[in-house]
């Protein structure tokens, strides 16, 4: 595993976690997290070991770390600026406690997110590594 690489790659939850706060809107986030995505599935295709989707998996629980805890944090600036999310949560059990649902939901968003980015990173992989040919011949 490289923890590094994970560590590194987390990062982007922390900019995404405030950026959704402050700056990105509902309606453009997802194309952030695709990008986001796109990067991270090359850059573990790139410098992990092996077990691409193990490394996708530990980034999105990561990410939802950085995320989870910026929205946690930040709870009033964010649900005013995003009240279609506000009403969501107000229907959801326990709508006084918004930071409490959050905390609940951000692993299990995280994990989702994570095994999303498992297959992105395993499709990378193999366009980037690609499989080393057997030769019938040499039998390696």
């Amino acid at each position: 595993m490289n923890w590094k690489l994970i560590l590194q790659l987390s990062l982007f939850g922390l900019v995404m976690g405030v950026g959704t706060v402050f700056v990105i809107s509902s309606s453009v986030e997802p194309f952030c997290w695709l990008v986001v995505f796109v990067i991270s599935a090359y850059a573990i295709a790139l410098g992990a070991p092996g077990r691409p989707f193990l490394h996708g998996v530990l980034v999105g629980l990561a990410n939802s770390v950085w995320v989870t805890g910026a929205h946690i944090l930040l709870v009033d600036q964010y649900l005013a600026r995003h009240a279609r999310e506000a009403a969501m949560m107000s229907s959801m059990p326990m709508p006084t406690h918004p930071r409490l649902m959050m905390a609940l939901m951000g692993p299990v968003i995280g994990l989702l997110s994570g095994v999303v980015l498992g297959i992105f990173a395993v499709v990378a992989t193999r366009l980037v590594r690609p499989a080393r040919v057997v030769s019938a011949t040499s039998g390696t």
